[in-house]
């Protein structure tokens, strides 16, 4: 009967969110009286441990350094000398003026695994540009929205450095095996965007002929001073953590200290930027830790109380095949990212996931990477898409929500693909982990 009766920490998990508590205490609160009703006041003891586990937990130190990477670039004017840069080489293109959005996407995520962040910074310095070249208002809520989820799909994420140890699986290996699927993701954006502008230009005005054409060694000067030393940070990050010559979390410490130095270099460090920083990681750092801490303690008393055997048994007897059953896990993943931060869906639905994709025989690193895509899809997924509520806060009033909704649907169109893809053919996910380091790694 107890089994069962941890089911119900779901319903109240749902009820407490609903009804606007934070989701952080409300995991909190449900396991804490769940546990007394199962254990007593053993429960107090089971959910101390769970906390020391948390605080406990190395690599979740690389949150902290991640999101000040990510802030600094953000607050020391390193974004915008990187949107010029892209801009000079990709404004002549068919759609020049999204395909450069979604190249920044695809750098800032690369450099800074802050998927808000992201999308803030390129809608604000892409939105009013390409307003003023008569660009369609839903060709740009979609490409800003896009451009802006690829924090989730190209690592370093911070999804993936709490995924990581939650699943019990390398954080370096889900780094190497989400590369590919995040790029052939920024690909297909990329794609559809010129394609679309070549078919219908009036939905993607070219630039102006009549602007000075910028010359080959402006270009260059312009792109060596913003595009080098950014791709020299990615390369310290992502690259020492492919090639095995760092953990995430100290990838993570020399990314921070490559940003500061960054600002320095480009004379841009001072009082005010670094207060800012630190003040802004200061506070998503504890947010996303005290949610880390609340879902460990929820999905502690849910294992305690054999509510994992419980959904096991009953998956099982449904009589629905692996395939099914996996397509399942990824539907309510789907589903709870509708209305759930993605970290929170990473934390209450992994725990339950995992032992399942195990015992079913699917392997650990594809399942996470055909998660994470999905956690993607729904967050750009109307109505209730996280990105569309950020890119509300930072677009003028002539783009409306109608127009933000239409703009995402080529875009989650791309992600389904994308899914479909790693689903049918693993090496997608597979094949850059075991290049790195071999099978054994993972």
């Amino acid at each position: 009967m107890s089994s069962y009766l941890s089911l119900l920490m779901f319903p109240a998990l749902m009820a407490f969110i609903f009804s606007g508590f934070p989701i952080a205490f409300s995991m909190i609160l449900v396991a804490t009286g769940f546990g007394i009703i199962q254990f007593g006041d053993v429960a107090a003891y089971q959910l101390l441990t769970k906390i020391e586990d948390t605080a406990s937990n190395s690599i979740l130190a690389a949150v902290p350094l991640f999101i000040f990477m990510g802030a600094m670039l953000e607050r020391s004017g390193i974004a915008e000398r990187l949107f010029e840069a892209v801009h000079m080489w990709t404004r002549r293109l068919p759609g020049g003026l999204g395909v450069g959005a979604i190249v920044m996407g695809t750098l800032f995520a690369a450099s800074s695994g802050v998927v808000g962040a992201t999308e803030a910074v390129i809608g604000m310095l892409a939105i009013p540009v390409m307003l003023k070249h008569h660009y369609n208002k839903s060709l740009i809520s979609g490409t800003i929205c896009a451009s802006g989820s690829l924090g989730t799909a190209i690592p370093p994420s911070i999804t993936v450095v709490v995924l990581g140890p939650v699943a019990g699986v390398s954080v370096g290996a889900l780094f190497s095996g989400l590369l590919i699927p995040g790029f052939l993701m920024a690909i297909m954006f990329l794609i559809y965007i010129v394609g679309i502008a070549y078919l219908k230009p009036e939905m993607a005005p070219r630039v102006d002929e009549s602007e000075p054409e910028v010359s080959w060694q402006e270009k260059m000067r312009v792109t060596m001073v913003a595009l080098l030393p950014t791709m020299l940070l990615i390369f310290t990050v992502l690259g020492t953590i492919l090639m095995g010559l760092a953990t995430p979390t100290e990838a993570a410490a020399c990314g921070a200290l490559g940003s500061v130095l960054l600002a320095l270099a480009y004379r841009n460090l001072t009082r005010d930027v670094l207060w800012h920083a630190a003040i802004k990681t200061m506070n998503i750092s504890a947010m996303i830790l005290l949610i880390v801490m609340g879902g460990s303690m929820f999905a502690g008393v849910f294992f305690a109380s054999g509510g994992m055997a419980t959904v096991q048994s009953l998956l099982m007897d449904t009589g629905l095949s692996p395939w099914m059953i996996l397509g399942l896990i990824l539907l309510i993943a789907f589903i709870a990212g509708f209305v759930l931060d993605l970290i929170s869906v990473v934390l209450i639905i992994i725990p339950v996931a995992m032992p399942i994709v195990r015992m079913l025989g699917f392997d650990e690193i594809w399942f996470c990477v055909a998660f994470l895509v999905v956690l993607q899809t729904s967050y750009l997924t109307p109505p209730l898409a996280p990105a569309i509520f950020y890119l509300r806060a930072i677009t003028p009033p002539e783009i409306t929500l109608k127009h933000m909704y239409w703009g995402v649907v080529p875009f989650i169109v791309a992600q389904l693909v994308v899914l479909a893809l790693v689903l049918a053919f693993p090496s997608i996910a597979l094949w850059l982990p075991d290049v790195m380091s071999g099978p054994s790694w993972r």
